[in-house]
């Protein structure tokens, strides 16, 4: 016989658990089902940014949606200190995007203008500024400055969802899913390596692995793309921050200085390679000459989960009833993951979206 629960969840990443977490608080059973390896998985490579401002290009469908995750997390952190007493590392100082040269110049006042025509938080501090904030920084043409931007702890994100999760009645297995089960316009379980999961409603929140599983009605148009990241110790005596620039960027976590990220479509090879972490140390270095003489502590890469499009696939399978999709959500799952899961909850309950989800509906590709 097989478990029976109202809600499988297949994967127990940022997203994952966000939505485990959303749905165990609406008083439904969820199982979480989860693989044992910690290779590849995306919020483990993850720097945890949020800084939608930072990233966003005009007319960008993810914008507002990025906004409204990032300003999700002010309650929520408060509230799983409260609950599970992990602090997940909420930090809203704000971030900096530097011109190293006149292009960035324009590209990077075009972005302040735009975003302040809109009505948001968003200015642009001459060189001499930059300077004066950041004196260890490299020589720069100026800077893009989002106050409200920041970053969390994306380890620590994932286990306090995890246990909040589990607080309110929700059950972690570590298993692989390997198929779905249907029985006409309906999915009945998933197939794991181990048991069989039957379930009313399936979220496949796997990441780059989500196209994998056999049985889906079409293919899930989700790839990996490797990043690769590397850890050297924070420079001594310099104020914690997080810098971008055109080629990396550059956060403070406790006494390391993380700096990223690769961009490549290499399947699920997760290696690190000389090429990638060259490119990463020669950018970080560049906009940050104290980096130069500190040796490297660690590397790693994780899989994160592209689509073509660039945006998430957010919303039910009009071909399978019972089956939702929550995944790739490719650079974005840590900012993305809380609101991702207040939304596909309130989709599973039958209510209206408060965000315009229409760019990341899951037929998209196949219409």
């Amino acid at each position: 016989m097989p478990i029976t629960t109202d809600v499988v969840v297949v994967g127990g990443g940022a997203v994952g658990a966000a939505c485990a977490r959303e749905l165990a608080r609406s008083r439904r059973s969820v199982l979480v089902l989860d693989v044992e390896t910690e290779r590849g998985q995306a919020w483990r490579a993850a720097a945890g940014m949020l800084a939608p401002q930072i990233e966003a290009v005009e007319e960008d469908a993810l914008f507002e949606l990025g906004l409204a995750g990032r300003e999700l997390y002010g309650d929520l952190a408060d509230y799983l200190r409260e609950t599970t007493g992990i602090d997940i590392g909420l930090w809203r100082e704000g971030i900096a995007n530097v011109a190293m040269d006149d292009a960035d110049v324009i590209r990077l006042k075009s972005k302040v203008a735009w975003q302040r025509q809109q009505g948001h938080l968003c200015d642009w501090l001459e060189a001499g500024e930059v300077r004066e904030r950041w004196p260890w920084l490299a020589p720069s043409f100026g800077a893009l400055w989002a106050p409200r931007e920041g970053a969390v702890d994306p380890s620590k994100l994932v286990a306090a969802l995890r246990a909040d999760a589990v607080t309110n009645g929700a059950r972690m297995v570590q298993d692989e899913v390997v198929a779905l089960e249907t029985d006409g316009d309906r999915v009945l379980s998933v197939t794991g390596r181990r048991d069989r999961y039957a379930a009313d409603q399936v979220v496949l929140a796997a990441g780059a692995w989500t196209g994998q599983i056999a049985g889906l009605p079409r293919p899930v148009s989700v790839q990996p793309m490797r990043g690769q990241m590397v850890a050297l110790p924070w420079p001594d005596r310099i104020k914690r921050a997080i810098i971008y620039n055109k080629d990396c960027y550059l956060l403070a976590r406790g006494d390391e200085a993380l700096a990223g990220s690769t961009r490549e479509y290499v399947g699920f090879d997760s290696s690190v390679t000389s090429t990638g972490l060259g490119h990463i140390l020669r950018a970080a270095t560049r906009v940050c000459p104290p980096l130069a003489s500190l040796e490297v502590k660690r590397t790693w890469a994780g899989l994160r989960p592209a689509t073509p499009d660039g945006r998430p696939i957010l919303g039910a399978e009009p071909r399978l009833q019972g089956l939702w999709y929550a995944t790739g959500h490719g650079r974005n799952g840590i900012l993305l993951s809380g609101i991702s899961g207040v939304l596909l909850r309130m989709m599973i309950d039958g209510e209206t979206p408060v965000q315009d989800l229409s760019a990341m509906r899951p037929e998209r590709f196949w219409e």
